[in-house]
Order: C-alpha cells, then sequence, then structure tokens
C-alpha cells in the first residue's frame, strides 16, 4: 500500500499508527485553554492535532423549530438548535494561526476540516498539509472536488456512508485532482460503542479502494483502536480534551491526556505485535530453546543395560534428544556408564543400534 507523507510523518503499513487528537470545540471558548490543550496533546504523544474551520452561518440556518433542534438520537446536545450547538463549539479563525503555531513547535502536524469554500480558502492561505471531511460532509460532493482540487492529502470519515456513496466519493476527489487520501472507519454516534463499531470494515474498504484505512473513534476508552491496529488501521483520531469534568461540546466522548497516552503507546504496541508471518523460533527465542522438553537419564545406569521408563525421563531442559526419540529408544542398550542428569545422546546407543 502506498505510502503517504502529511508534514513530516510517513503514514502507512511500515510505521506506527498516525495518532490524531482532535479538539472540535473542547476549547470552551478559550485560546488559552486551546493552546493549553495543544500543549497536552504533544505531551501526551499525538502525533497531529486536529481542528474544525467553519462559521455558524456557513454550517446551518439560525432556525429554532423543527429539523433545526437537536431532539433526537442525541443527548448531548438535546434542546439545542444546530445553530446555537455550532455557535458554541465553533473555533474563531483568528485562533488558528497561533493554535497551527504552537502545533509546529511541539511538533505535531496541524490541520483542519473546511466545511465550504471560504473556510477551505482561508486554510489555504495558512499552508495546511492536509484536509479532513468529516462524516456529515461526505455527501457534499461539490465541497469535496473543492478540497480535492488543492491536490493535497485527503483524510475522509466514512460514518453513514452506504458503500455506493463512499464509491463516489472516492470517484469525485480521484478525478479532481486528490492523488492522496485516506478513508477513516467512523461510526457517527456520540458517544459510540464497541458493538456498533463494525472495524472488520476495515481490511474490506482497504482492499476495495486500494488505500490506507483508519479509523475515527467516539469509543470510551482505548479498546477499539488497539483491536482495528491488528486490522490494517494505519490512523487513529481520537477526540482530546485536558478534563472532561471541566465540560465542552464533546468532552463527554474526548480523551483525557493520560488515557491518549495509553493510546499512543498501546497502538505503537500493537502495531509492532504484527510483524510478519513467522514460524520456528526467532532470534530472542532461540536462547529459550534450551528450556523446551528432551530426554535425560534419571538414574545411573551401567554399560550393557536397557534403557527404560525407570531410567530415562522427559524434562527440561532441552539439551537432550527430543522427546519424539522416546518410544523407539526404549529397550536399547547403553554402550558406557551414565550418570544421572546427562542428556540422552545418540553416542551412547550407536552399538546397540547397530546390531
Amino acid at each position: 500500500m502506498k505510502e503517504i507523507i502529511i508534514g513530516n510523518k510517513k503514514i502507512g503499513e511500515n510505521n506506527p499508527p498516525f495518532i490524531i487528537a482532535e479538539m472540535s470545540g473542547n476549547h470552551n471558548k478559550s485560546l488559552e485553554r486551546a493552546l493549553k490543550i495543544v500543549e497536552a496533546a504533544a505531551k501526551a504523544g499525538a502525533h497531529a492535532f486536529k481542528i474544525q474551520t467553519y462559521m455558524p452561518d456557513t454550517m446551518t440556518l439560525n432556525i429554532r423549530s423543527n429539523e433545526f433542534m437537536v431532539n433526537r438520537g442525541n443527548d448531548l446536545w438535546k434542546g439545542k438548535s444546530l445553530y446555537e450547538l455550532y455557535e458554541e463549539a465553533f473555533t474563531p479563525w483568528e485562533w488558528h494561526e497561533p493554535i497551527f503555531k504552537r502545533c509546529k513547535e511541539l511538533g505535531m502536524v496541524p490541520f483542519s476540516t473546511p466545511f465550504d469554500e471560504k473556510s477551505l480558502e482561508f486554510l489555504e492561505k495558512l499552508d495546511v498539509p492536509c484536509y479532513k471531511i468529516a462524516s456529515f460532509e461526505n455527501n457534499d460532493i461539490p465541497l469535496l472536488k473543492k478540497v480535492a482540487s488543492k491536490g493535497k492529502p485527503m483524510i475522509i470519515s466514512t460514518g453513514m456512508a452506504t458503500l455506493a456513496e463512499i464509491s463516489e466519493v472516492v470517484k469525485t476527489i480521484s478525478e479532481a485532482g486528490c492523488k492522496d487520501f485516506i478513508l477513516l472507519k467512523c461510526t457517527s454516534s456520540y458517544p459510540a460503542t464497541p458493538d456498533n463499531s463494525n472495524i472488520r470494515t476495515i481490511p474490506y474498504l482497504k482492499d476495495l479502494f486500494h488505500c490506507q484505512v483508519g479509523l475515527s473513534d467516539h469509543t470510551l476508552g482505548c479498546g477499539v483502536a488497539i483491536a482495528s491496529i491488528a486490522l490494517g488501521c494505519t490512523v487513529i483520531e481520537k477526540h482530546f480534551t485536558l478534563d472532561r469534568l471541566e465540560g465542552g461540546v464533546d468532552a463527554a466522548f474526548s480523551m483525557e491526556p493520560d488515557e491518549f497516552k495509553n493510546l499512543v503507546t498501546e497502538t505503537e504496541s500493537a502495531w509492532r505485535s504484527l510483524g510478519s508471518i513467522l514460524f520456528g523460533p526467532t532470534e530472542e527465542e532461540i536462547k529459550s530453546l534450551q528450556f523446551r522438553r528432551s530426554i535425560y537419564i534419571s538414574e545411573d545406569i551401567k554399560a550393557g543395560q536397557a534403557l527404560t521408563k525407570d531410567n530415562i525421563k522427559i524434562v527440561r531442559p532441552g539439551y537432550g534428544l527430543a522427546p519424539k526419540y522416546y518410544e523407539l529408544i526404549l529397550g536399547k542398550i547403553v554402550n558406557r556408564d551414565i550418570v544421572k542428569g546427562t542428556a540422552l545422546s545418540w553416542d551412547v546407543l550407536l552399538k546397540a543400534m547397530h546390531e
């Protein structure tokens, strides 16, 4: 699978998982808090830091009735209008530059999710290295075309999209100029549960679209993310906050610093454990071969005596004959005196075996 470079990070199966900390609206309308979140994410080991670029007016209409209210299927934001939610959550555009600057200083790759052409052009001026497409915008074909036309890598959440819709996304961005893209398996419920994560979809997407596949994970904890690595996932995106108890629009399903640090450590461990298809001892295991079982003399024995169940035994360590020869050598005559604790070898049986 083709390796993709975003910023100074290489993404692909031969590299540790690319871990993205998503701030979303957890800044709680404070630039100071936003910068503290950046610093905490870097300290926790995040490779990239993502924000969202929009204004409430570019997301929805300022209407407080009917379908513009969040009433069904989401207890976190129930009772708010969509406009109120985005008004609370959006990241002021004048914050982008200081946030991105701090990310770079701390070694993270900063980027964002544009939600319309205006936000896209704003981000272009900040020279972001890639673009994220959110689940709820993966059906916005005009937006996809505009983002793809910039020729930068795209990371696209597939939440709610049918297979036909994902195919249309891939076709659209490929024809519009995007050469490098990563699909993220995503369950667009907040929080999501392991039961509805369906991460077996990851290798299927990978094989079907011949691209790298990651996970945009809204579950609590890191179990789902770790499991996804075994299925070929190369990118993990998790919402991040300083402290869930301090609130924030996405705080309830966001990771705190210690949890995120564990995520980075354990997903890399999972990746390292994949290795390659291998049978037989590894280089590290060779020194442990001595502790396998083998055949030993278990009682002193005189030359001319036969080997029996009373004077040989299969035990550790592994310097004697392999246990598979046990039945073969029962009854054979030894050609010398042998003391208890001697590893059995063919040379003491040569004469008997030739007769």
